[in-house]
């Protein structure tokens, strides 16, 4: 994800992404603070048995409505970057922090976060989802870019599988699988035809 967004032309931040309402400018904002997030919950312990694993860390929730106050202002912020190449700059320093933390962290250490306990194993792999989803989101509109790796887009796919209690097509690629899936895009004529009407019907399964 830091190379993918390394390798983003300052121009391209400001084209839509595939999060609903965000330009590029406000994911790679919004990724800033998934960031600080990880950096914040790993060095949060947690002595409890965990409540949750990395499939039960996420809920099925319904569509965003944009009343959330937390989406209103990474619009706002991420405008206050100005240039593209601060936002890029942040990013690196603190997700390259995450990374190195999430690399010396134990494995099979307990961390709090959300009300939720989970293992760093189970809290890391949960990120996978949502850093391989917010990866297709950043290149949703520019088809040059360097797509998630296949094994990310093959995990992802599969956790959502599990998440949703649904199985996908195996004709479906597990790119299409999963924009289609979450809401990120409608489904053309001939994926509908492959999900078929009862899956087609649940769509779309969004996390939150």
């Amino acid at each position: 994800m830091l190379t993918a967004v390394a390798e983003t032309p300052d121009e391209d931040f400001a084209l839509p992404s595939g999060c609903a309402g965000w330009l590029v400018r406000d994911l790679v904002c919004h990724l800033v603070i998934d960031a600080q997030d990880v950096l914040i919950t790993l060095a949060t312990p947690a002595a409890g048995e965990p409540t949750a694993n990395a499939d039960s860390y996420w809920k099925l929730v319904e569509p965003p409505t944009g009343d959330d106050p937390l989406d209103a202002l990474i619009p706002r912020l991420a405008a206050a970057y100005g240039d593209p190449g601060l936002l890029r700059f942040h990013l690196d320093d603190v997700g390259s922090a995450a990374g190195r933390a999430a690399a010396l962290a134990d494995p099979a250490a307990r961390v709090a976060t959300q009300d939720m306990v989970l293992t760093v194993g189970d809290y890391l792999s949960a990120y996978v989802l949502e850093w391989t989803l917010h990866h297709l989101d950043l290149t949703a509109h520019r088809p040059a870019a360097a797509p998630p790796p296949a094994e990310a887009l093959a995990a992802a796919r599969a956790a959502l599988e599990r998440i949703a209690g649904a199985t996908f097509p195996a004709s479906l690629p597990d790119a299409a699988a999963l924009t289609v899936g979450t809401g990120r895009r409608p489904p053309t004529a001939s994926e509908r035809a492959a999900l078929g009407e009862p899956l087609a019907a649940r769509l779309p399964f969004v996390l939150g």
